[in-house]
């Protein structure tokens, strides 16, 4: 399939596409809003000349972070425009830079759609998080002469097979990327046997770990921890979950109840359409929960803190003792444990990670994670870590190590993108 094939389908799979916007819409309302914005018919008057980045949902936005706030310190005159697909992206973009950047939607892969968003936006530089790539943006910004950046690239072996299925769409899709930087030399040979020019690509590491903790998180989640009068309670998280982990996850939590009476579980849902059945699957297992969307206080006869809200995932790592990244216990690949790592917390996984293979293994060689495959396993590991400070603090300093020990691939990625900078600016 060539790109001319490629864009006939997806025009001709528009209804279908509207049809999917409004099934999503029955369970996420904010599916049905600034659907204009999706076709590029109703923009935001932007700032023209700028850098715009493109995080398709809510893991990628978070990556992104810290490439915007660098980009806002080294560019403060260039506007930065981040856009997404999502509504919880969208959220978590608003909720993590507000007015500091322009934001819409990114119109789908149309040629019309783009060719308009484009002439709207002009941008000097465009950056695209992971690998969240779309042929026809991709050639728009190379007949525009705006040069294509993948930030963070990362390419699973099943991606890889994918993408290969169609050589005729993507390789030349790839090669028309002005720099790909990737998080690992594997990678690196995927995105070249695909048919990304060798010399574009280059081995950054992953921005992942370059994860910064905000200033004052730590005191401000004991602070609250004290005002709850459970500085000494164990408090275990379980975040980014996804259907079909819940139950696993208070199953262990009800064995913990046996041996820790005053446990309680900070149970956080991937998705905010899932807060209202994680609640009733909570309150049906017998949980007394409390939802931290209130802002009450967790008394001490209460179970489970439900975390029905956006954007503070970290702060909910800070106050717990233990971390299990979701997403793990059901094969949807897991989600990023450098957060709760990033906080000295002692983290757990279930087998599934296959999203974050390589940060994964890592962690786990070193010691700094640890493996779980079902509820008896869970409740036995988070038994152990509270039960064993000496046991905790060695996983955390092993985690730490790593981390450290792979930091500078944002620093490295700000080098790509000055470079890619200055050769748009010098170019007839």
């Amino acid at each position: 399939m060539n790109r001319t094939l490629y864009t006939l389908l997806l025009y001709l799979a528009v209804p279908v596409i509207a049809v999917r916007l409004w099934l999503r819409s029955r369970k996420a309302p904010a599916y049905a809003k600034r659907i204009g914005e999706r076709f590029a018919v109703t923009l935001p008057e932007f700032k023209q000349g700028g850098i715009w980045l493109h995080a398709v949902s809510v893991g990628e936005s978070i990556a992104a972070a810290p490439v915007v706030k660098a980009l806002q310190q080294q560019y403060p005159d260039l506007p930065i425009t981040v856009t997404c697909m999502t509504p919880t992206g969208s959220e978590r973009i608003q909720s993590l830079f507000g007015d500091s950047v322009q934001h819409c939607y990114l119109p789908y892969d149309l040629p019309l759609a783009s060719k308009r968003f484009l002439k709207r936006l002009q941008p000097r530089l465009a950056i695209v998080m992971e690998t969240e790539l779309w042929p026809n943006h991709i050639n728009q910004c190379a007949r525009l002469k705006i040069p294509v950046v993948l930030a963070n690239g990362r390419l699973s072996e099943r991606s890889a097979r994918g993408y290969g299925r169609f050589p005729k769409l993507v390789a030349p899709m790839l090669k028309q990327i002005s720099a790909l930087a990737v998080q690992s030399a594997i990678e690196a040979q995927r995105f070249t046997e695909l048919g990304a020019r060798a010399d574009a690509v280059m081995v950054t590491g992953s921005i992942k770990y370059d994860q910064q903790v905000a200033e004052g998180l730590p005191e401000q989640a004991q602070t609250l921890r004290e005002q709850w009068q459970a500085s000494q309670r164990p408090i275990w998280i379980a975040a980014s979950t996804h259907e079909g982990e819940d139950a696993l996850v208070l199953a262990a939590h009800q064995q913990l109840l046996k041996l820790f009476p005053k446990a309680l579980l900070i149970l956080v849902p991937r998705h905010p359409e899932r807060f209202e059945s994680v609640y009733t699957l909570c309150v049906e297992q017998g949980m007394r929960v409390q939802r931290r969307s209130t802002g009450a206080r967790v008394t001490a006869e209460q179970q489970v803190l439900l975390g029905d809200t956006m954007g503070e995932l970290m702060f909910l790592y800070a106050l717990a003792d233990v971390a299990l990244v979701g997403g793990s216990l059901i094969k949807h690949g897991g989600h990023n444990m450098l957060e709760p790592v990033a906080l000295a917390k002692p983290t757990l996984t279930g087998p599934h990670y296959f999203n974050f293979l390589e940060i994964a293994e890592q962690l786990r060689e070193a010691g700094g994670l640890q493996t779980v495959a079902d509820s008896p396993q869970l409740a036995q590991a988070v038994a152990r870590l509270w039960s064993s400070h000496a046991h905790a603090e060695k996983m955390c300093r092993a985690a730490q190590q790593v981390l450290q020990r792979n930091q500078g691939a944002l620093q490295r990625l700000l080098d790509i993108i000055q470079v890619q900078l200055a050769e748009h600016q010098s170019a007839p």
